[in-house]
């Protein structure tokens, strides 16, 4: 009995040990699984072919693609493809796009970009749209093209060192612009779902999409960005009416001159192209203070009385302030963005211009009602003589996945247009959903406009939109 009852105790104790060492190594092979790190996807880096060894002669092309979805509340008195509609669910591309820069010498590059905007069901169609589609084929052109020449470069190209002072020039169509950060603005890493186009004094008018042809120059002297330029505006005719508001003639041909400088107090940015980050998702320190203008002479026309006409300057000043800050413990990877400019545009007397991205109203004849002194569709105040302040601002929530960062953002817009009898308050709130930065991501968002009476030229009621923006980028 004893003997059994050892061999028992025995028998016992060896299964509970090895149970437990049998646990144990389960634990720890778990602990191991856990603890083991995880192989990081590398990032695909620059798309480019290089001409040599070090990689100073090369080609390097960029890709991107922004696809809209929106649910639009129109204007009164909206009709879309003939049919009254009060809210209006559309698909479009707003932007594709496809870059190269050619650096076939640390002296000389070349700069292209191609692409079509505002492609939607109705709107954005070529000559080749056919009888079945207004909304088919939509224009594919060159939004820039132009040479660049290296007088100093910001690196030595011997000593390798950076030199205080930089200077590079160009010639041709191009978007190195005056005015503000935003008139600078990249579309393809922007805060908010879109750009407020206002932003842009001269869009679709004496420009080509924000551009203009002639020469420039910029750089750097120690932190502080310089952008400046001289062109020839595209050339617009067109006529007002007897007492009414400017509008854009110069008949004369005057060159335009701009420029945009800004401090950058902590880390200093990028600025081999042009185009300008809304946000870096925290990888940078930012505080930069900007200021820039832009005039021509003889920019629009009014006519005073029948017969008698009279030209206008155009004369825009623009202030800023971009802030980038990482906030919390570094392994969560939050931070702050701001950005804040104020305009003061001067086009002439009352002169005031309307849009609508990717609108696809027009006027209802049935409607009996007040109709927005804007237009249909979506149409909104976008700019005029006067004062506008916009400010966006976003917070990069902590990192809880490798797969997903959630940045919800909004955006104020007080516009004081001559022409208006009262300002108008514009809002944006959205949050970016980032798969791959702003490789891959997809933008929600609200926006709320007013709406003008044309009798009293004060807002009557208020319009809004749903959008979201399905963004690629390589």
């Amino acid at each position: 009995m004893k003997k059994i009852s050892l061999n028992f105790l025995v028998t016992a104790i060896c299964v509970v040990t090895f149970g437990k060492m049998q646990s144990q190594e389960v634990k720890d092979s778990a602990f191991v699984a856990i603890e083991k790190p995880k192989p990081k996807t590398k990032p695909i880096g620059d798309l480019k072919i290089k001409f040599n060894e070090d990689g100073s002669k090369y080609l390097k092309f960029g890709f991107w693609n922004q696809v809209w979805l929106r649910a639009l509340e129109n204007n009164p008195g909206t009709a879309v493809n003939g049919v009254p509609q009060e809210t209006t669910y559309d698909a479009g591309i707003r932007r594709m796009r496809i870059t190269a820069t050619a650096q076939l010498s640390p002296r000389y590059l070349l700069f292209v970009q191609m692409g079509i905007n505002n492609q939607s069901f109705i709107a954005g169609g070529g000559t080749g749209t056919g009888a079945y589609g207004a909304g088919k084929k939509a224009t594919f052109f060159f939004h820039d093209a132009y040479n660049e020449f290296t007088v100093i470069p910001t690196m030595d190209f011997e000593s390798k060192k950076a030199n205080n002072f930089s200077l590079y020039l160009g010639a041709g169509l191009h978007s190195w612009n005056g005015v503000s950060r935003l008139t600078n603005a990249s579309s393809n890493r922007m805060l908010t779902a879109d750009l407020p186009v206002f932003n842009f004094n001269t869009i679709e008018v004496s420009d080509q999409f924000a551009r203009q042809m002639g020469i420039f120059a910029h750089g750097e002297y120690r932190k502080l960005a310089y952008r400046v330029n001289v062109n020839k505006p595209f050339a617009t005719n067109l006529v007002p009416a007897v007492g009414a508001g400017a509008l854009d003639n110069n008949k004369s041909g005057k060159l335009s001159f701009a420029g945009y400088f800004d401090y950058q107090f902590f880390d200093t940015e990028n600025r081999t192209t042009s185009f300008l980050a809304g946000t870096y998702l925290g990888e940078k320190k930012i505080l930069n203070v900007g200021a820039g203008f832009y005039t021509t002479k003889d920019g629009t026309l009014t006519q005073p009385s029948a017969g008698v006409f009279e030209s206008h300057d155009i004369n825009i000043l623009g202030v800023d302030v971009f802030a980038e800050l990482p906030v919390g413990p570094k392994d969560k990877k939050m931070s702050f963005s701001v950005y804040s400019v104020l305009y003061d545009y001067d086009f002439g007397p009352n002169y005031i211009r309307t849009t609508g991205s990717m609108n696809p109203g027009t006027a209802d004849p049935a409607f009996i009602g007040t109709v927005a002194k804007e237009g249909f569709g979506n149409a909104k105040y976008l700019l005029g003589t006067g004062q506008i302040w916009y400010t966006q601002t976003g917070f990069l929530l902590p990192k809880f996945s490798e797969k997903l960062r959630i940045q919800p953002y909004a955006a104020y817009t007080l516009k004081k247009m001559e022409a208006l009898a009262q300002s108008g308050n514009y809002y944006d709130l959205g949050t970016n959903f980032l798969l791959d930065g702003q490789n891959a991501k997809v933008s929600l968002q609200y926006s709320s406009r007013p709406l003008y009476d044309g009798l009293t030229n004060t807002v009557f009621k208020r319009a809004g939109e749903f959008l979201a923006c399905i963004q690629i980028y390589l």
